[in-house]
């Protein structure tokens, strides 16, 4: 009886089949859900991206800058309307001041050209620091004593400081034309005047009046700038020799309003750039690929 052969064991001889391979279906949809849009079209993580401190402030200079220009448009028609009432003021003809001024309508009467008569008295006033081309010294403030009428002051003008104590005064009765101002505003650079001490830094008629004797000896807290219609040879002429300069007829006020207005809105232009070319870098949220 021929030999038997061993059987091989189901566990060893048999092998387990390779896995079958699985087929591998693709979907136009993916599983994963999407983001949900954003009311302008994109998607909520980008809106999100966008909502940066960056983004934000650079969004709101533009509509800042752009309100101060037309806020500086306003000034501007407000600054030429005032020159335009005041230059109607300085043509009209010269008035004589009454005996006692009021000085609370002074305001309206501002820029008003007077014509003064009187004699200067010898206290003065100096003003200090001033230049006037190239050469330093100081408004010239007198008391002008009026006839039948309360003393006020008299700003005379420009007087070099090689003049200050050699400074040409009218002798006796004078006529002076001037126009009525009002107290100076003191800045914060500006310091205080020293009435004390004979420093004055800034016109005060309050305390230039005060310290040339006040109402006990008549005297009012009302300004009249001196008028020099002169031309710039008269002008070097006078300084050289110590002949105050009076102011010339016309209005002296600034006006810079059209080019703050034109910056600013230079700028609003140039940040609203920035800020789209900001939104066109900004990453938008990608979607999750598809499953392959």
């Amino acid at each position: 009886m021929p030999p038997r052969l061993p059987l091989p064991s189901l566990r060893s001889g048999l092998q387990r089949p390779p896995p079958f391979p699985r087929a591998r279906f693709e979907s136009s949809t993916s599983l994963t859900p999407t983001p949900s849009p954003s009311p302008w079209g994109q998607p909520v993580r980008a809106r999100r991206r966008l909502l940066t401190p960056t983004t934000l402030i650079l969004g709101f200079i533009p509509i800042f800058t752009f309100s101060l220009g037309v806020w500086q448009i306003k000034r501007l028609k407000w600054k030429v309307a005032l020159i335009d009432e005041l230059n109607d003021k300085l043509e009209r003809e010269p008035m004589s001041l009454p005996p006692n001024v009021d000085t609370s309508a002074l305001p309206e009467f501002q820029y008003r050209r007077v014509l003064l008569h009187g004699r200067f008295l010898p206290q003065r006033f100096l003003v200090v620091p001033r230049v006037r081309e190239n050469v330093h010294g100081a408004y010239l403030v007198q008391a002008l004593a009026r006839p039948g009428g309360a003393t006020v002051l008299v700003n005379r003008g420009f007087v070099s400081s090689e003049h200050y104590d050699t400074f040409h005064t009218p002798e006796g009765d004078t006529e002076v034309l001037g126009m009525l101002r009002v107290a100076q505003t003191r800045n914060m650079f500006t310091p205080e005047n020293k009435p004390e001490k004979g420093e004055w830094f800034w016109v005060d008629p309050e305390g230039m009046a005060a310290a040339a004797g006040g109402s006990e000896r008549g005297v009012q807290a009302v300004l009249v700038d001196e008028i020099f219609d002169g031309n710039a040879g008269e002008a070097d002429y006078r300084v050289k020799n110590g002949v105050p300069v009076g102011r010339p007829p016309k209005i002296e006020l600034r006006n810079q309003h059209a080019v703050y207005a034109a910056t600013w809105f230079s700028l609003s232009a140039a940040t609203t750039g920035l800020f789209f070319l900001l939104l066109r870098r900004t990453p938008h949220a990608r979607r999750p690929l598809m499953a392959k």
